[in-house]
């Protein structure tokens, strides 16, 4: 241990208070002097560091009259009940607030401890390593006070190790900012460019109403069952991966089998549309993805193929998973408990479509944002990472930051 840092309890740099229960009679007030934050609000976009909105709001009277504890601003709050323990959140009331039973604050003793520097060292401790086995999850004021944090004396070392995790904090959600407004945009692209509201410069064609029976055959995948699947081996794509794992187009799997099952299996060939042929629910059915990868693959059990050489693979995909089109499939589908789907229903789906040099150039646009969508998924993955090394090091003292010279 450093010398100038040392361990204490976190009951020894500051408070541990419990929730308040809330009637429901009294919930749902959109507006007053304090929010009455309720686990779920840690979900809510704009809470993901300070506590700034609430689902619920109470008076000050009536929150004297109801006893309900009223925690100071900049307390950290956090799950204290349930299976949301595990989800090892943290936040920091950005105002004074009420917080209902199954939750929790730590008001830090600010003469000994940064209220930020305080946030990442609850970040980095696992609360839910407290929990009994088999008991319903619960955290205790005795479990709470007992947390071990290796704390720097100087408040000055404090703040400027928040400043560093903050900077990385910032980074990241810049990055997380930057790829949702992609993402909007692409979304909005792809319902313009599928359904031919905006077109590519230089294409002005009619499209064409076709049935998709009409654009090449069908063929069933089987003999690939759940215990088949290995790590390594022959690729192949199950039906339950088309709408768990797999966006609109793959050009690799993320499941392989032994060479004798893939003997029995369907094979795959590059641009074939591989659709779910059944799901849990009507909007799982008939999802479906391009396959446009070089290896040779097999399809699993419940995948429904269609090969033809008249389409553009990961055109044909993206548009048969627009909502439009899902709905039609949602309409043929069969079944409650499972929901199925056959290629009869799915050959009778109507579709409007350009032709193939516009298919190939909508095509384009789309992965061309995946890519882009993909290096800034890199960036934010290696952010993290970066963040989360940085904690490793700063929190536990094996790096120390210079101190910075006097002007």
């Amino acid at each position: 241990m450093n010398a100038v840092s040392q361990v204490l309890t976190a009951g020894e740099l500051g408070t541990f208070r419990g929730g308040s229960g809330f009637p429901l009679r009294y919930q749902g007030k959109k507006s007053g002097e304090l929010p009455f934050f309720k686990v779920s609000d840690m979900n809510s976009e704009g809470n993901e560091l300070f506590m700034t909105r609430a689902n619920n709001y109470v008076s000050e009277a009536r929150r004297k009259a109801l006893g309900v504890v009223r925690m100071p601003k900049r307390a950290i709050v956090f799950a204290k009940v349930g299976a949301a323990v595990f989800q090892e959140r943290k936040r920091i009331l950005a105002q004074d607030s009420c917080i209902d039973n199954n939750m929790a604050a730590f008001i830090a003793d600010e003469s000994k401890l940064d209220v930020r520097f305080t946030y990442y060292l609850l970040t980095a401790f696992r609360m839910s390593d407290l929990v009994a086995v088999g008991a319903l999850p619960s955290l205790n004021g005795g479990q709470l006070r007992s947390i071990p944090l290796l704390v720097p004396k100087d408040l000055v070392e404090q703040r400027r190790i928040a400043a560093a995790l903050a900077d990385a904090d910032e980074l990241i959600a810049t990055l997380e900012r930057l790829i949702a407004k992609k993402q909007a945009i692409k979304q909005g692209m792809m319902q313009e460019l599928l359904t031919g509201r905006t077109r590519l410069p230089g294409f002005s064609a009619e499209w064409n109403d076709v049935l998709l029976r009409e654009l090449g055959s069908f063929l069933k995948g089987s003999g690939v069952k759940r215990d088949d699947v290995r790590s390594t081996g022959v690729p192949c794509i199950r039906y339950g991966e088309i709408y768990t794992v797999f966006g609109d187009y793959a050009d690799r799997t993320r499941s392989f089998v032994s060479s004798p099952i893939a003997a029995t299996a369907l094979p795959i060939r590059k641009g074939d549309v591989l659709f779910a042929g059944s799901g849990e629910t009507k909007v799982e059915i008939g999802m479906c993805l391009a396959y446009i990868g070089e290896a040779e693959a097999v399809a699993g059990g419940d995948i429904i193929v269609l090969r033809g050489a008249g389409f553009n693979p990961v055109f044909l995909a993206s548009l048969l998973n627009t909502p439009a089109i899902a709905a039609q499939k949602a309409r043929k589908g069969q079944g409650d408990a499972v929901v199925h789907i056959n290629s009869t229903a799915l050959g009778d789906l109507m579709l409007k479509i350009p032709r193939r040099d516009e298919q190939n150039a909508i095509a384009a646009v789309i992965q061309d944002a995946d890519r882009e969508l993909g290096v800034l998924g890199a960036r934010l993955d290696k952010a993290r990472a970066i963040k989360q090394g940085m904690m490793q090091q700063l929190l536990t003292g094996r790096v120390r930051l210079p101190v910075e010279a006097a002007a």
